[in-house]
């Protein structure tokens, strides 16, 4: 009898502490949602408080050809908002000095130039040594197959889904306004939460 009981509980204890069971007591966030980030105003930023959200994640520069994209990035969040769309904007100097200013330079030309309403956050390395943790994650084959490979210019872009998943990534020089992107935003805000 001892040993059935002792077999029981030792059983419970396998099942309470496998890894599965671990996760889902803990609630641990998946994909992007285990990142915190700083904003441009230096306020720490919990990635999970974006769950539920389709997110596309930018890196940015002020002094690039590809810098008038963020009157489109802009354009798209305005329309698409309401909807649990957001845009993540990461400015970062990794591309021939293209993004010398401080964090609140950075933030007065975006919002005095740009109308930038989006949240910008803190500059950051998104190549190198120093490479962001999250860019990390967004690159790495080993958590993002389908999407790898360092970034290679400003304004890459990450289409993450209301779960935290990477599903797209469009190049550097690609628009925003492009049809095939705002129709990747559209299908992932079309999907239930």
């Amino acid at each position: 009898m001892k040993t059935i009981l002792f077999c029981i509980a030792l059983g419970s204890l396998v099942a309470f502490f496998s890894p599965s069971s671990v996760l889902a007591a803990h609630n641990m966030p998946t994909g992007i949602y285990k990142f915190t980030v700083t904003d441009i105003d230096g306020n720490a930023v919990h990635l999970d408080k974006y769950k539920g959200k389709v997110l596309l994640i930018v890196n940015t520069a002020s002094l690039c050809g590809n810098t008038p994209q963020y009157a489109a990035l802009e354009s798209l969040y305005e329309k698409y908002k309401g909807q649990g769309f957001e845009v993540l904007a990461f400015p970062e100097n990794d591309f021939h000095n293209q993004e010398p200013g401080s964090n609140s330079d950075i933030k007065q030309f975006c919002t005095a130039k740009y109308n930038v309403t989006f949240p910008l956050f803190s500059k950051i390395d998104v190549i190198g040594a120093n490479e962001a943790p999250l860019y990390h994650y967004l690159t790495d084959a080993a958590t993002d197959p389908q999407f790898a490979g360092d970034i290679d210019w400003n304004f890459a872009k990450f289409l993450i889904s209301r779960n935290g998943q990477i599903v797209n990534r469009f190049k550097a020089g690609h628009k925003p306004s492009e049809p095939d992107v705002i129709a990747a935003i559209e299908a992932e805000l079309a999907k239930p939460i």
